[in-house]
């Protein structure tokens, strides 16, 4: 996590990584066609670029070129899932 936390950019084809990314405010390329994570793609930290060279550079130079740092994490990646969750249970049960 640390070597991530100070990197520009990440390039990877795990889905956990591309989590951590984002919650670190790292830039992330994915270099797979799919992600199972479109949601660091929505929130604008990931990029999948698949694995042709082309749309890697490309990738490389548009994240350099918006100065290597992600936007913030989605809204509900706060750390406060179980108190969102509890009421909603504690209501049912």
């Amino acid at each position: 996590l640390k070597l991530m936390a100070s990197a520009r950019l990440v390039l990877t084809d795990s889905g956990g990584i591309q989590e951590e990314t984002t919650i670190l405010g790292v830039p992330c390329l994915t270099l797979r066609e799919t992600t199972e994570r479109p949601i660091t793609v929505q929130v604008g930290g990931n990029r999948v670029v698949g694995t042709d060279p082309e749309r890697i550079l490309s990738g490389y130079r548009a994240v350099m070129a918006g100065g290597g740092r992600a936007p913030a994490a989605p809204p509900l990646w706060d750390g406060r899932a179980a108190d969102r969750i509890v009421p909603i249970l504690a209501a049912r049960l």
